[in-house]
Protein backbone atom coordinates (compact mmCIF):
# COMPACT_ATOMS: atom_id res chain seq x y z
CA UNK A 1 0.00 0.00 0.00
CA UNK A 2 1.27 3.21 -1.09
CA UNK A 3 2.28 6.28 1.61
CA UNK A 4 -0.51 8.49 0.06
CA UNK A 5 -3.12 5.67 0.93
CA UNK A 6 -1.50 5.24 4.43
CA UNK A 7 -1.41 8.90 5.18
CA UNK A 8 -5.31 9.16 4.27
CA UNK A 9 -6.40 6.36 6.49
CA UNK A 10 -4.07 7.29 9.22
CA UNK A 11 -6.07 9.01 11.93
CA UNK A 12 -5.05 12.48 13.17
CA UNK A 13 -2.28 13.31 15.04
CA UNK A 14 -2.74 14.13 19.15
CA UNK A 15 -3.55 18.12 18.95
CA UNK A 16 -3.90 18.15 15.07
CA UNK A 17 -6.72 20.29 14.02
CA UNK A 18 -9.67 17.98 13.35
CA UNK A 19 -10.68 17.63 9.45
CA UNK A 20 -13.06 20.42 8.52
CA UNK A 21 -16.98 18.81 8.03
CA UNK A 22 -18.09 18.65 4.46
CA UNK A 23 -20.47 20.87 4.17
CA UNK A 24 -23.70 19.03 2.20
CA UNK A 25 -24.02 19.91 -1.38
CA UNK A 26 -27.15 22.51 -2.06
CA UNK A 27 -28.14 19.91 -4.88
CA UNK A 28 -28.50 17.33 -2.94
CA UNK A 29 -32.40 16.18 -2.19
CA UNK A 30 -34.30 15.66 1.19
CA UNK A 31 -35.62 12.08 1.30
CA UNK A 32 -38.76 13.58 3.75
CA UNK A 33 -41.66 15.09 2.49
CA UNK A 34 -40.03 18.78 3.62
CA UNK A 35 -41.51 21.27 5.41
CA UNK A 36 -44.89 22.06 6.15
CA UNK A 37 -46.98 24.09 3.91
CA UNK A 38 -48.31 27.46 5.53
CA UNK A 39 -52.68 26.75 5.58
CA UNK A 40 -52.15 24.10 3.60
CA UNK A 41 -55.01 22.30 5.04
CA UNK A 42 -57.32 24.89 3.10
CA UNK A 43 -55.13 24.57 -0.04
CA UNK A 44 -57.78 21.78 -1.58
CA UNK A 45 -61.22 23.12 -0.79
CA UNK A 46 -59.85 26.52 -2.18
CA UNK A 47 -59.01 24.45 -5.37
CA UNK A 48 -62.29 22.88 -5.48
CA UNK A 49 -64.50 26.05 -4.91
CA UNK A 50 -62.02 27.45 -7.44
CA UNK A 51 -62.79 25.02 -9.92
CA UNK A 52 -67.04 24.94 -9.20
CA UNK A 53 -66.88 28.71 -9.49
CA UNK A 54 -65.04 28.13 -13.29
CA UNK A 55 -67.43 25.64 -14.28
CA UNK A 56 -70.33 27.65 -13.20
CA UNK A 57 -69.12 30.88 -14.45
CA UNK A 58 -68.23 29.10 -17.98
CA UNK A 59 -71.84 27.66 -18.07
CA UNK A 60 -70.35 23.79 -17.59
CA UNK A 61 -72.29 23.06 -14.89
CA UNK A 62 -76.15 22.76 -15.03
CA UNK A 63 -77.62 25.26 -12.38
CA UNK A 64 -80.05 23.29 -11.91
CA UNK A 65 -78.17 20.17 -10.48
CA UNK A 66 -75.26 22.08 -8.66
CA UNK A 67 -76.14 25.73 -8.46
CA UNK A 68 -73.07 28.38 -8.60
CA UNK A 69 -71.35 29.10 -5.17
CA UNK A 70 -72.49 32.72 -5.07
CA UNK A 71 -75.85 31.26 -5.83
CA UNK A 72 -75.61 28.97 -2.58
CA UNK A 73 -73.70 31.49 -0.60
CA UNK A 74 -76.68 33.84 -0.85
CA UNK A 75 -79.21 30.87 0.16
CA UNK A 76 -76.81 30.33 3.12
CA UNK A 77 -77.48 34.25 3.94
CA UNK A 78 -81.00 33.97 3.88
CA UNK A 79 -81.22 30.82 6.10
CA UNK A 80 -78.76 32.83 8.45
CA UNK A 81 -80.69 35.96 8.44
CA UNK A 82 -84.36 34.03 9.07
CA UNK A 83 -82.58 31.57 11.80
CA UNK A 84 -82.97 28.55 10.42
CA UNK A 85 -79.39 27.24 10.10
CA UNK A 86 -78.28 28.73 13.50
CA UNK A 87 -81.42 26.49 15.07
CA UNK A 88 -80.54 23.06 13.14
CA UNK A 89 -76.99 23.38 13.23
CA UNK A 90 -77.40 23.70 17.13
CA UNK A 91 -79.31 20.79 17.34
CA UNK A 92 -77.27 18.60 14.89
CA UNK A 93 -73.93 19.51 16.82
CA UNK A 94 -75.67 18.64 20.20
CA UNK A 95 -76.80 15.33 18.99
CA UNK A 96 -72.96 14.69 17.18
CA UNK A 97 -71.29 15.92 20.82
CA UNK A 98 -73.39 13.35 22.97
CA UNK A 99 -73.13 10.32 20.73
CA UNK A 100 -69.07 11.40 20.95
CA UNK A 101 -68.82 11.83 24.29
CA UNK A 102 -70.70 8.05 25.17
CA UNK A 103 -69.05 6.28 22.17
CA UNK A 104 -65.19 7.92 22.82
CA UNK A 105 -65.78 6.73 26.68
CA UNK A 106 -67.08 3.31 25.41
CA UNK A 107 -63.82 2.61 23.13
CA UNK A 108 -61.35 3.75 25.66
CA UNK A 109 -63.11 1.79 28.58
CA UNK A 110 -62.99 -1.09 26.70
CA UNK A 111 -59.91 -0.82 25.32
CA UNK A 112 -57.93 -0.55 28.36
CA UNK A 113 -59.70 -3.52 29.70
CA UNK A 114 -58.72 -5.48 26.66
CA UNK A 115 -55.02 -4.17 26.23
CA UNK A 116 -54.22 -4.22 29.67
CA UNK A 117 -55.69 -7.88 30.33
CA UNK A 118 -55.76 -11.05 28.27
CA UNK A 119 -59.05 -12.31 29.96
CA UNK A 120 -60.47 -8.96 29.05
CA UNK A 121 -58.84 -9.14 25.57
CA UNK A 122 -60.87 -12.54 25.25
CA UNK A 123 -63.57 -11.27 26.12
CA UNK A 124 -64.19 -7.88 24.70
CA UNK A 125 -62.08 -8.31 21.20
CA UNK A 126 -64.36 -10.69 19.56
CA UNK A 127 -67.64 -8.66 20.05
CA UNK A 128 -65.94 -5.32 18.64
CA UNK A 129 -64.51 -7.02 15.65
CA UNK A 130 -67.69 -8.66 15.06
CA UNK A 131 -69.68 -4.96 15.21
CA UNK A 132 -66.71 -3.48 13.06
CA UNK A 133 -68.08 -5.88 10.94
CA UNK A 134 -71.18 -4.66 10.53
CA UNK A 135 -72.23 -1.15 9.58
CA UNK A 136 -73.64 0.91 12.27
CA UNK A 137 -76.49 2.66 10.15
CA UNK A 138 -77.30 -1.15 9.16
CA UNK A 139 -78.48 -1.53 12.80
CA UNK A 140 -81.12 1.46 12.61
CA UNK A 141 -84.08 -0.70 12.11
CA UNK A 142 -83.09 -2.83 15.41
CA UNK A 143 -82.51 0.54 17.36
CA UNK A 144 -85.75 1.87 16.07
CA UNK A 145 -87.27 -1.31 17.20
CA UNK A 146 -85.29 -0.76 20.65
CA UNK A 147 -85.47 3.07 21.08
CA UNK A 148 -88.39 4.45 19.10
CA UNK A 149 -87.48 7.26 16.58
CA UNK A 150 -86.82 9.81 19.29
CA UNK A 151 -83.27 11.34 20.31
CA UNK A 152 -82.17 8.18 22.13
CA UNK A 153 -81.96 6.23 18.73
CA UNK A 154 -80.19 8.64 16.98
CA UNK A 155 -77.91 9.55 19.77
CA UNK A 156 -76.88 5.61 20.35
CA UNK A 157 -76.21 5.19 16.75
CA UNK A 158 -73.62 7.82 16.32
CA UNK A 159 -72.02 6.54 19.66
CA UNK A 160 -71.52 2.66 18.08
CA UNK A 161 -70.44 4.44 14.69
CA UNK A 162 -67.56 6.34 16.98
CA UNK A 163 -66.40 3.77 19.72
CA UNK A 164 -65.02 1.27 16.91
CA UNK A 165 -62.38 3.58 15.70
CA UNK A 166 -61.66 4.29 19.19
CA UNK A 167 -60.79 0.66 20.03
CA UNK A 168 -59.50 -0.21 17.38
CA UNK A 169 -56.71 2.49 17.34
CA UNK A 170 -56.29 2.76 20.97
CA UNK A 171 -56.21 -1.21 21.97
CA UNK A 172 -53.44 -1.24 18.79
CA UNK A 173 -51.45 1.83 20.77
CA UNK A 174 -51.24 -0.60 23.91
CA UNK A 175 -49.90 -3.69 21.81
CA UNK A 176 -47.56 -1.90 20.37
CA UNK A 177 -45.63 -0.16 23.97
CA UNK A 178 -42.44 -1.53 24.00
CA UNK A 179 -42.33 -4.31 25.99
CA UNK A 180 -38.83 -3.17 28.14
CA UNK A 181 -41.22 -0.55 29.40
CA UNK A 182 -42.88 -2.52 31.27
CA UNK A 183 -40.14 -4.88 32.21
CA UNK A 184 -38.48 -1.35 33.62
CA UNK A 185 -41.36 -0.37 35.41
CA UNK A 186 -41.21 -3.90 37.66
CA UNK A 187 -37.44 -3.29 38.05
CA UNK A 188 -38.19 0.22 39.90
CA UNK A 189 -41.20 -1.07 41.49
CA UNK A 190 -43.94 1.01 40.03
CA UNK A 191 -47.72 -0.12 41.02
CA UNK A 192 -50.52 -0.31 38.30
CA UNK A 193 -51.85 3.02 38.92
CA UNK A 194 -48.11 4.62 38.29
CA UNK A 195 -47.65 2.17 35.54
CA UNK A 196 -50.65 3.39 33.70
CA UNK A 197 -50.27 6.69 33.90
CA UNK A 198 -46.54 7.14 33.44
CA UNK A 199 -45.92 3.93 30.50
CA UNK A 200 -49.21 2.98 29.51
CA UNK A 201 -51.16 5.80 29.06
CA UNK A 202 -48.54 8.35 26.92
CA UNK A 203 -47.73 4.91 24.80
CA UNK A 204 -51.43 4.31 23.56
CA UNK A 205 -52.19 8.32 23.17
CA UNK A 206 -50.96 8.23 19.45
CA UNK A 207 -53.03 5.50 19.29
CA UNK A 208 -56.02 7.30 21.03
CA UNK A 209 -55.92 10.53 18.41
CA UNK A 210 -55.62 8.67 15.46
CA UNK A 211 -58.70 6.77 16.09
CA UNK A 212 -60.60 10.63 17.36
CA UNK A 213 -59.62 11.42 14.05
CA UNK A 214 -61.87 8.69 12.46
CA UNK A 215 -64.46 8.96 15.35
CA UNK A 216 -65.37 12.68 15.03
CA UNK A 217 -65.47 11.81 10.91
CA UNK A 218 -68.05 8.91 11.97
CA UNK A 219 -69.63 11.19 13.90
CA UNK A 220 -70.98 13.48 11.13
CA UNK A 221 -71.50 10.48 8.73
CA UNK A 222 -74.25 8.77 11.22
CA UNK A 223 -75.79 11.77 11.59
CA UNK A 224 -76.36 12.91 8.57
CA UNK A 225 -78.38 9.38 8.39
CA UNK A 226 -79.89 9.47 11.94
CA UNK A 227 -81.44 13.04 11.20
CA UNK A 228 -83.27 11.87 7.78
CA UNK A 229 -85.04 9.53 10.28
CA UNK A 230 -88.24 10.96 11.73
CA UNK A 231 -86.38 14.05 12.69
CA UNK A 232 -87.79 17.65 13.39
CA UNK A 233 -84.69 19.48 13.28
CA UNK A 234 -81.48 19.36 12.10
CA UNK A 235 -79.26 19.70 9.14
CA UNK A 236 -80.28 16.45 8.08
CA UNK A 237 -84.27 17.18 8.73
CA UNK A 238 -83.45 20.59 7.01
CA UNK A 239 -81.78 19.09 3.58
CA UNK A 240 -84.71 16.24 3.64
CA UNK A 241 -86.96 18.95 3.78
CA UNK A 242 -85.84 20.58 1.04
CA UNK A 243 -85.40 17.63 -1.23
CA UNK A 244 -89.21 17.26 -0.98
CA UNK A 245 -89.77 21.12 -2.55
CA UNK A 246 -86.64 20.27 -5.09
CA UNK A 247 -84.55 22.90 -3.27
CA UNK A 248 -81.05 21.84 -4.65
CA UNK A 249 -79.39 25.52 -3.11
CA UNK A 250 -80.88 24.12 0.19
CA UNK A 251 -79.59 20.75 0.22
CA UNK A 252 -75.99 22.04 -1.12
CA UNK A 253 -75.92 24.52 1.91
CA UNK A 254 -76.49 21.41 4.39
CA UNK A 255 -73.83 19.36 2.56
CA UNK A 256 -70.99 22.43 2.90
CA UNK A 257 -71.99 22.81 6.27
CA UNK A 258 -71.28 18.86 7.32
CA UNK A 259 -67.93 19.37 5.41
CA UNK A 260 -66.96 22.28 7.20
CA UNK A 261 -68.16 20.93 10.71
CA UNK A 262 -66.12 17.48 9.89
CA UNK A 263 -62.69 19.65 8.37
CA UNK A 264 -62.64 22.39 11.76
CA UNK A 265 -63.22 18.63 14.12
CA UNK A 266 -60.42 16.56 12.15
CA UNK A 267 -58.13 20.73 12.49
CA UNK A 268 -58.60 20.65 16.17
CA UNK A 269 -58.18 17.27 16.80
CA UNK A 270 -54.75 17.64 14.85
CA UNK A 271 -54.15 19.89 16.93
CA UNK A 272 -54.17 18.72 20.03
CA UNK A 273 -52.12 15.84 18.48
CA UNK A 274 -49.59 18.32 17.79
CA UNK A 275 -49.33 19.68 21.11
CA UNK A 276 -49.69 16.66 23.30
CA UNK A 277 -47.23 14.66 20.95
CA UNK A 278 -44.16 17.00 20.87
CA UNK A 279 -42.15 14.63 22.32
CA UNK A 280 -42.52 12.50 18.85
CA UNK A 281 -39.99 13.27 15.63
CA UNK A 282 -42.11 12.16 12.84
CA UNK A 283 -42.77 13.45 9.14
CA UNK A 284 -45.33 15.23 9.80
CA UNK A 285 -42.69 18.27 11.13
Amino acid sequence: MSTTALDEQAPPAAGAPAAPVRPRRPGRKRLGPGRPVPYGWAIGPLLLLALWAAGSGLGLVDARSLPAPWTIAGTAGDLIDNGKLQSHLATSAQRALLGLLFGVAAGLILALVSGLSRLGEAVIDGPVQIKRAIPSLALIPLLILWFGIGETMKVVTIALGVFVPVYIHTHNGLRTIDNRYAELAETVRLGRLAFVRHVVLPGALPGFLLGMRFAVTAAWLALVVVEQVNATSGIGYMMELARTYGQTDVIIVGLVVYGLLGLVSDALVRLVERRTLTWRRTLAG
